[in-house]
């Protein structure tokens, strides 16, 4: 058998490789605990940006807060870390010169798609990007907030609308038009609110009856809402149906686990890099 038989042999046999961990990590995000903890819900798979938009959203109303200026950073923000989690993307490895989250470069894994337009849409800037950036330089581009013209093409437009329309496709919000007097907006209503109090009571649980004090012994997925949560600004709303007491030690463990050193955490062995990466990035802005 010649040697470029041997090559293309090895080469078939690593793409199929790569495909299989691209298969089995998203098989593993459809079979996260976190995907399954009600029967009413079973069948509905959520994603980051998608949660977080539903716990910023006014159940009646149907809009986010007009003072919450943070929450589009923190949708970017999760794009990036669901787009890890599934093994789309992740950090340069460490290195002397580059040891710090926020020096290190966001890296293209995979481009397989991922069936979500926004993951995807992200995934295609980040593969035609050369040179690589960092997180906060990514956060900054698909949010638009760049002083540089040429990379204005990177910024995601109608994130929110396009989220909530995903979200109407799966049966938890409506659309209705709302007249604001010199403006009218398209607003959607929450109308599965068994879904969204099943998301609630599991962040709630999460810093309360499920509480480990170990961020490293989290599920990681609930972990990374909790950043997201509080970098958008919302996890006021996940907490204000609790009694005062409770609503105190929620806070003050969010609180506690947010202000965790990032590259402390993020170099421990079960750390997801880019959930600390993110939080370090929000920390910084």
């Amino acid at each position: 058998m010649t040697t470029l038989t041997h090559r293309a042999r090895r080469t078939e046999v690593s793409k199929n490789s790569e495909k299989k961990m691209e298969s089995e990590e998203d098989s593993n995000w459809e079979k996260s605990p976190d995907n399954e903890d009600s029967a009413d819900s079973k069948d509905i798979r959520l994603t980051l940006m998608e949660e977080v938009l539903l716990l910023g959203l006014k159940d009646k109303e149907g809009y986010t807060s007009f003072w919450n200026d943070c929450i589009s950073s923190g949708l970017r923000g999760g794009i990036l870390i669901e787009l890890a989690m599934r093994g789309r993307i992740c950090l340069e490895p460490l290195t002397m010169r580059k040891k710090r989250l926020l020096d290190r470069k966001v890296l293209l894994k995979s481009d397989s798609p991922t069936g979500d337009v926004l993951l995807d849409e992200t995934l295609k800037h980040i593969k035609a990007t050369e040179p690589t950036e960092t997180v906060q330089t990514w956060i900054e581009l698909l949010t638009g907030e760049t002083w540089n013209p040429f990379k204005l093409q990177y910024q995601l437009r109608n994130v929110r609308e396009r989220i909530a329309k995903n979200l109407v496709e799966k049966g938890i919000l409506t659309t209705e038009k709302q007249n604001f007097l010199l403006f009218d907006m398209t607003t959607h209503p929450v109308t599965n609110t068994t879904e969204k109090q099943r998301l609630v009571k599991k962040l709630q649980d999460s810093v309360l009856e499920r509480w480990v004090n170990d961020p490293q012994r989290m599920d990681k997925r609930t972990l990374a809402l909790l950043v997201l949560a509080h970098s958008s600004d919302v996890l006021e709303n996940v907490f204000s149906s609790l009694t005062d007491d409770k609503y105190d030690v929620a806070m003050n463990r969010a609180k506690d686990l947010v202000e965790l050193d990032p590259e402390v955490e993020g170099t421990k062995p079960s750390a997801t890099e880019m959930i600390w990466a993110v939080l370090a990035a929000f920390n910084k802005s």
